[in-house]
């Protein structure tokens, strides 16, 4: 044994070749935490200073390569001064030259998932062999920063400019044959080939017949592009990447940009400029964020693995009530391998259903995510049928008819009686308490929500909802079910509008005031996209629906009189009133006329405006900053209230709902986030500037507590 680690060893194997294993004591994945980094400081020494070594293979104990950093310790390295952060950058930097600097040829096995710093000291080495299964990636930009650990400056001069851009820019996973393609690794072999195919590459290097120094140069020297090639290719890659990326996410163009500026310099140098630009992202409010958000959804995907313990295995689920969202729950469900009945009392909507996951599937095929042998799989797993005769087999059933409390409570204690003792019911509602459409149940304890967000296909959250008697059982397999769909599931107890809506509907109230006061919804739109939202307030009415934000804004106001009540009409009274329902009938807010594509697309209509002026109560001259406020004053108050109430359980959670939910903008890093970058103090200083508009925007006694003694919510 030539190094021994708790991370890593080095053994010698044969012929004068060494291997260097990555495999982290204690974990199930290999990740560069300040242990695996200083272990492979000590372990690039020992080969260095061992004579006998004439090549060196790299491996993983595990069954992925290697993750990445571990972004738990790396996170407190981004509070660090900058002279410190950018020390510790090029220390890293350093351990990771001098393994590219080894007097003999190394090679790398990539057994499987190689993100990151994984990625970046693979390319560190002379050469990569890559399982058929295993897929490489620099994700870094996801977390608003960008690689830095030299993937800027190896990959374009390994893959070309081109390549890299797009590799880094995108922060995509790629396969071992796309990697391949374009001579990022150097072979594919089948898994149980990997060691045999590393072992034969190292000792054709070892024997001249390879020649692995020059192979190695590339990565030393500057980047092989003229001054007229690189103005061609950085440019054009900015303005693209800027326009995909959007202002509120500077990571990709920086990265674009850092390469640019480091095209000229030799390696050593190029990391310098690297480590000089990540220290800048690092610092910025979008890294902090979205970090924030990375580790809220590990935090997520723990907490809902804790259910599995109790979970019971759902091998045949059911929804009642086809349609668009029955269609949209029986695809999610059969695509991953849960067959599923779907259950109508109408022909009609049994085959708007099929038809809508036939549509979900074939989209799939169209893109190559899919083969049309897996779409028909997965269209034989979806059973339709009018009649509860199947569901004596049954696990779980979702109810998912018309959002009527006696509607559904008549239909949930029908299915109870058509399905075993222990099978779960649950119920796709979005406003309605789960403890009020339990009493209609003879086994409320088998009773949950588990409500989803529309289109199913694309939003990734569901709530679980716990009602007063809702088993532990209940909710931990309708929790394990949402995951196998692909979901990511939140547990919150029961109220009014449950988590996202109780928080979505203030942001409306914080809307209609606005229209009170006159300013055009237009503008409004498109300040609020501009603060990062996916659509306005205007826009998003008329996506949901007028007749359901009309609806789900009676059952909020009955909830919570003393805040969500309205004395007079409002814009979507009088919207409801002159049915314009949305996008469904064509006009709301704005008309909505059928593009090239055969979708819906928005258009100004003038009698919008001629409905909405008996709303006007008078006329104000409101920044773009107030309008910001109007709106995300309630919103976040309202977050602060579901978790002081205990409707949702930590911060982390509170924050994911809304990303996941509403698409509230990740670089803002959710609700809770958002007021901890404002300070607590001043966020609490700026509702009392607008208390005049009522309720909801008056922040609770603790809110005001925490600002006085300096507390945050996150960190």
């Amino acid at each position: 044994m030539i190094y021994e680690g708790k991370a890593i060893t080095v053994t010698a194997l044969e012929s004068g070749i060494v291997e260097l294993k990555f495999d982290l004591k204690g974990e199930s994945v290999n990740k560069f935490n300040r242990l695996t980094l200083t272990e492979l400081r000590q372990a690039v020494d020992a080969i260095k200073a061992d004579a006998s070594v004439k090549g060196v293979i790299v491996t993983s104990g595990k069954d992925v390569f290697i993750v990445g950093a571990d972004i738990t310790e790396f996170v407190d390295n981004f509070k660090l001064p900058d002279e410190e952060l950018l020390a510790g950058n090029l220390e890293v930097n350093r351990i990771f030259s001098d393994f590219e600097d080894l007097n003999v040829p190394t090679v790398v096995a990539i057994n499987g998932i190689a993100l990151g710093g994984g990625l970046e000291i693979s390319l560190a080495a002379d050469y990569r062999v890559m399982s058929e299964t295993a897929k490489i990636g620099l994700p870094e930009v996801k977390l608003g920063i960008y690689p830095g650990f030299g993937g800027t400056v190896r990959l374009p001069r390994v893959i070309g400019t081109d390549n890299a851009v797009e590799w880094i820019a995108s922060g995509k996973e790629n396969s071992a044959a796309d990697a391949l393609k374009v001579g990022a690794v150097d072979a594919v072999v089948k898994p149980e080939k990997l060691k045999e195919a590393v072992l034969d590459l190292v000792q054709r290097a070892i024997s001249g017949e390879l020649d692995y120094k020059a192979k190695r140069q590339p990565k030393l020297d500057k980047l092989k592009l003229n001054a007229i090639e690189q103005m061609m290719a950085f440019e054009t890659a900015k303005g693209f990447v800027a326009g995909q990326a959007g202002p509120n996410y500077p990571a990709p163009v920086e990265a674009i940009k850092t390469i640019q500026k480091a095209a000229n310099f030799g390696r050593d140098k190029a990391l310098e400029v690297e480590a000089a630009g990540f220290v800048k992202l690092a610092k910025t409010s979008v890294a902090e964020s979205l970090i924030g958000l990375f580790l809220n959804d590990q935090e997520l995907k723990k907490k809902a693995k804790q259910y599995d313990k109790i979970a019971h295995e759902v091998k045949l689920a059911a929804v009642l009530g086809a349609g668009i969202m029955g269609g949209g729950i029986a695809y999610q469900s059969a695509s991953k391998g849960t067959p599923i009945l779907m259950k109508d009392i109408r022909e009609d909507g049994i085959q708007t259903g099929l038809n809508e996951a036939a549509k979900l599937l074939g989209k799939r095929v169209e893109k190559g995510r899919s083969t049309p042998e897996q779409m028909a799989q997965a269209l034989n797993a979806i059973r339709p049928t009018m009649s509860y005769g199947d569901f004596g087999n049954v696990d779980i059933v979702v109810e998912a008819v018309v959002e009527n409390p006696k509607v559904k409570q008549a239909v949930l204690a029908e299915v109870e009686g058509a399905v075993k003792e222990d099978a779960i019911l649950a119920s796709n509602t979005s406003t309605i308490s789960i403890s009020l459409l339990a009493q209609a149940l003879k086994r409320p304890q088998n009773f949950v929500g588990m409500h989803f967000f529309n289109p199913v296909h694309m939003m990734p959250l569901v709530e679980v909802i716990r009602g007063e008697k809702s088993s532990e059982t209940a909710v931990a397999t309708t929790v394990a079910y949402a995951k196998k769909m692909g979901k990511s599931p939140i547990v919150v107890n029961d109220c009014p509008g449950f988590l996202v809506n109780r928080v979505l509907f203030p942001y409306f109230g914080g809307f209609a005031k606005l229209l009170e006061f006159g300013v055009d919804f237009v503008r409004i739109d498109k300040v609020m996209e501009k603060f990062g939202w996916p659509m306005g307030p205007a826009y998003l009415s008329d996506v949901v629906g007028i007749d359901t934000g009309h609806h789900g804004r009676d059952v909020m106001a009955e909830g919570f009189p003393d805040r969500m009540a309205v004395q007079g009409k409002t814009a979507v009274d009088v919207m409801y009133e002159a049915n314009r329902l949305g996008q469904k009938n064509g006009k709301g807010f704005y008309a909505y006329e059928v593009d090239k594509r055969g979708k819906p697309k928005k258009v100004q209509d003038p009698e919008a405006y001629e409905i909405l002026k008996p709303i006007v109560r008078e006329q104000r001259e409101l920044s773009d900053d107030d309008i910001i406020n109007f709106m995300m004053l309630p919103l976040c108050l309202e977050t602060v209230r579901c978790l002081e109430d205990g409707i949702v359980e930590t911060p982390a959670e509170a924050d994911m709902g809304l990303v996941y939910g509403i698409g509230f903008p990740p670089f803002r890093g959710g609700a809770l986030r958002y007021i901890d970058s404002v300070g607590v103090s001043e966020f609490v200083a700026l509702a009392d500037k607008y208390a005049e508009l009522g309720a909801l925007y008056q922040p609770t006694a603790k809110l005001r507590e925490m600002a006085k003694n300096g507390q945050k919510f996150f960190g």
